[in-house]
């Protein structure tokens, strides 16, 4: 199986600093992450638009440069924070429909996209679902008239089974799911178990490790924070067999949103030890 990192690790240094974060000393830009992942010797990233400094040709043309110098498999990603705010948000389901066609620019294709989040959980989930079919169906005509497929994200929004229903309503070769295997724990809903009703479906990881934080209110969404592979909860191993029986095609994306703070302001050491230990799970499949 192949390895790779999701920008996102580095979103401090992107400039997005959660209100318990502190800022870091320095910043970096989209080419900085390119050449630590190569560093690192990863097989593929995905890579958060929302960092991007423009959407211009001129930028992706000499991002795509980037990329296919290093050999890396690409997945673009759309939706950061909110995405399509559980289908409240008509126009960002237009900025997707257009995210789609830079997703070509870069030769992705695969493309990640948020159709809600921990914002909307508490709602009524069964209208959000019905109103997301229906703007989904849509997307996936464009999708295919690109040679793109869409993966939507289990973003601390639905639960494994709703996730399924999702995908089986919209019932399309050309939408998947975007498998983040720490946002199922968030939701109290098995990993693992999600992992095996929908491991045909996965088009795209987010591969995190999360614990819990001691005096910070279960309520919050970070009371399970990020660690590197192999020091959290996350039965990593496991999902990464599910996975490879499922004949997965794309590559395990490390992500860390909000450290934990045994490793906080680490995220340069955090992510290069998920690395080396994504690398020794890869091996270890059957």
């Amino acid at each position: 199986m192949k390895v790779g990192i999701d920008s996102y690790c580095f979103h401090r240094f992107f400039g997005e600093v959660y209100p318990h974060q502190t800022p870091p000393p320095t910043r970096m830009t989209i080419f900085d992450f390119l050449d630590f992942a190569k560093e690192l010797g990863v097989d593929g990233v995905s890579l958060e638009s929302c960092f991007f400094p423009s959407y211009d040709k001129a930028f992706f043309a000499d991002l795509k440069a980037r990329l296919d110098e290093y050999g890396f498999d690409r997945v673009y990603a759309w939706g950061h924070p909110d995405g399509l705010e559980a289908g409240k948000n008509r126009a960002e389901f237009e900025s997707m429909l257009k995210h789609i066609e830079y997703a070509t620019l870069i030769g992705a294709p695969v493309m990640r996209i948020v159709a809600s989040s921990l914002m909307f959980r508490f709602e009524p989930h069964g209208p959000q679902i019905d109103i997301l079919v229906d703007w989904l169906k849509e997307a996936v005509k464009v999708a295919e008239a690109n040679g793109v497929k869409l993966a939507v994200e289990n973003h601390i929004d639905y639960t494994s089974d709703e996730c399924v229903e999702l995908l089986d309503r919209v019932d399309s070769p050309y939408l998947g799911l975007n498998l983040d295997t720490g946002n199922f724990l968030r939701l109290l809903d098995d990993p693992v178990d999600g992992a095996r009703k929908l491991a045909n479906r996965v088009l795209a990881t987010h591969i995190k490790d999360l614990k819990p934080v001691r005096g910070v209110n279960a309520k919050e969404w970070y009371f399970f924070s990020s660690t590197p592979v192999g020091d959290g909860l996350v039965d990593n191993q496991k999902l990464a067999q599910i996975l490879h029986e499922a004949n997965y095609q794309g590559f395990l994306a490390v992500e860390t949103d909000s450290l934990h703070p045994d490793y906080e302001n680490q995220e340069h050491w955090a992510v290069e030890k998920s690395v080396w230990m994504l690398k020794r799970i890869a091996r270890n499949v059957r």
